[in-house]
């Protein structure tokens, strides 16, 4: 059994309201995994189940050898950092940081230790006479995540830590919680609705939608083979473009237009699923002399790269192509892309076919 088992795990509230739907969920010593998905996608009641702040109506939570289903919170081994920090106001940083420790009649001299480990590996060393209100926020969160370190649990369990921090805190204290957790390696369980967090923080995502994981794996795998429409859309930004499309003699077509593919995806569709979609990502696309013939609809420069949205006969298509572009609004362009680089999926069930 690995760090953090969950299996068969359901809530059901007043109403038959299921929040939950059989989630099993398996991960390592020292693995990061991230829950994701919409607002309402059942990610912060699973942590919660996992924080003990709730029971699930079915199934079982394990931390490390040790059925913790109903075990209290205080007795489950795990340190939280909530979104909205949590700090005592009128404790100094030094104070909050020890207050867990504390609480479980540590003695002082080990409170101290642990209080001078955290804040010289978090750089917080130089606030530790302050008071929260005299912080910005990522100093804030940089104590929330001290307060946890000070612990050293099995387990670190975040809920949304940067949400309330502006974009280029959002960035730094990113980068921050990869490098706590590379120092540490405890394992942790991390709730976000950003994909991007998702992808660049994650070993393991588990991509939540109305209650059941939809797909659960390593960030490449996510990205590079999405179990389905949803998946697909959800991860990768900007948002992957669908073609509708019907099984045609040598391959999928968009109305006249036959659409390349690779022998094995042809060889997929043969027993498949007359209509299907056909998934292009923005960065696979690329503007050329000849392709698809399109007109440019929108231009949105970014610095590294710009996206482009095309009109063309197979509907509007966002490309995302490096540097600058050169080009206006309303130019004729063509484009084009590799085969191996498309994701099928049946219409009717959203399911990948190749």
């Amino acid at each position: 059994m690995g760090a953090l088992s969950i299996r068969q795990v359901e809530k059901t509230y007043a109403g038959n309201i299921r929040i939950l739907k059989g989630i099993d969920i398996d991960i390592d010593a020292g693995e990061f995994l991230i829950l994701v998905g919409p607002s309402g996608c059942g990610k912060s009641t699973l942590l919660s189940m996992i924080a003990g702040l709730d029971t699930p109506t079915a199934g079982s939570i394990h931390i490390g050898e040790r059925d913790v289903t109903h075990l209290p919170s205080k007795d489950r081994d795990i340190a939280m950092v909530f979104q909205s920090y949590a700090l005592y106001p009128n404790m100094t940083v030094a104070q909050n940081i020890a207050f867990g420790l504390e609480i479980r009649k540590v003695p002082k001299a080990e409170r101290e230790a642990a209080v001078e480990r955290v804040a010289k590996m978090l750089q917080i060393g130089h606030l530790l006479d302050r008071k929260p209100g005299q912080l910005s926020g990522g100093q804030r969160q940089r104590v929330a995540m001290g307060r946890a370190l000070a612990r050293n649990p099995k387990l670190f369990l975040f809920d949304e830590p940067l949400s309330n921090l502006d974009a280029k805190l959002r960035v730094e204290m990113r980068a921050e919680i990869k490098l706590l957790h590379q120092r540490t390696r405890t394992t942790t369980v991390y709730v976000t609705h950003d994909q991007v967090e998702a992808m660049t923080l994650g070993d393991r995502i588990a991509v939540m939608k109305d209650g059941v994981v939809q797909q659960f794996g390593t960030p490449e795998d996510i990205y590079a083979r999405p179990v389905n429409r949803f998946v697909a859309e959800f991860i990768g930004s900007p948002v992957m473009n669908m073609v509708a499309a019907s099984r045609g003699v040598a391959g999928p077509v968009a109305g006249s237009i036959e659409l390349p593919t690779t022998e094995a995806q042809r060889s997929a569709l043969r027993a498949g699923a007359n209509n299907l979609l056909y998934g292009l990502r923005p960065e696979h696309l690329s503007l050329a002399d000849n392709g698809v013939p399109g007109r440019l609809a929108i231009i949105e420069p970014t610095g590294p790269d710009t996206y482009v949205t095309v009109d063309t006969p197979l509907g509007q298509l966002t490309a995302r192509v490096p540097g600058v572009l050169h080009a206006g609004v309303g130019e004729n362009v063509h484009l084009r892309w590799q085969p191996q680089h498309a994701h099928l999926f049946d219409a009717r069930t959203e399911a990948r076919v190749a």
